[in-house]
């Protein structure tokens, strides 16, 4: 493994700024000063700042979250966090993304940066579906704003995505939204766009990943098949 991955994975700091301690000679490797690009085996002695550095196991965790809680491992307004909702023996992990506080659903939760950035990172588009409940009825034709992109937020157009009608009657329609880039509040504003409330939020997939068999507010440990489809991604 390289050096830089294996600080960044031993949550010392991101890559970059790993490549930096290396260059300022901040890192050895077996009692010798290291070198950008070095590559070190599991039993490698590394010291950063004459302190030891061990790679821990990460872990990656799966929750449907429930509505009133925010994406955040501490809240200085006092609102819950949905580590409330997690056993308290649980490592150091945080939220990978977010779903703001009136959405649920699918959120993975993990020690894992280097998952987490491949997961966020808008170069790297990873599909995200969300089941939308809005007011009133809708038609397909309605949708092709959204599915083409639309304007929200001082002139931003939002990017190509997939969406087509579950469910509909006099009183709300059920739509699935599929996204590969995840802006603020994006799916409530590109409803907004076209004149419809949005009612319900729930990301119900990431990639295939889904939600079966968790109940709200419940969670699981994602098994190694999971963590590595989702690194495949």
């Amino acid at each position: 493994m390289r050096l830089n991955k294996f600080l960044a994975a031993a949550g010392v700091a991101s890559r970059r700024e790993c490549d930096k301690l290396i260059a300022d000679g901040k890192v050895t490797v077996n009692g010798k000063i290291a070198m950008l690009g070095l590559e070190v085996g599991d039993d490698a002695e590394v010291y950063v700042d004459g302190k030891k550095v061990e790679l821990q196991k990460n872990e990656y965790y799966i929750l449907n979250k429930p509505k009133g809680y925010i994406c955040s491992v501490s809240d200085d307004r006092g609102r819950k966090t949905v580590l409330d909702l997690m056993p308290s023996d649980v490592g150091r992990i945080f939220p990978v993304g977010r779903l703001d506080f009136d959405s649920e659903g699918l959120l993975i939760l993990t020690t894992d940066g280097e998952l987490a950035q491949k997961l966020t990172h808008p170069s790297n588009e990873i599909p995200k579906t969300y089941l939308v409940k809005v007011e009133g009825t809708l038609t397909e034709a309605a949708l092709n704003p959204i599915r083409s992109g639309i304007e929200i937020d001082d002139g931003y157009v939002t990017k190509k995505c997939k969406a087509h009608i579950v469910e509909t009657n006099k009183t709300y329609t059920k739509v699935h939204v599929t996204l590969t880039e995840g802006k603020n509040r994006e799916i409530r504003k590109m409803f907004a766009a076209i004149g419809k409330e949005v009612l319900l939020l729930k990301r119900i997939k990431v990639g295939e990943l889904t939600l079966r068999g968790l109940d709200r507010g419940a969670w699981r440990k994602l098994s190694a098949r999971e963590v590595d489809y989702l690194y495949s991604l």
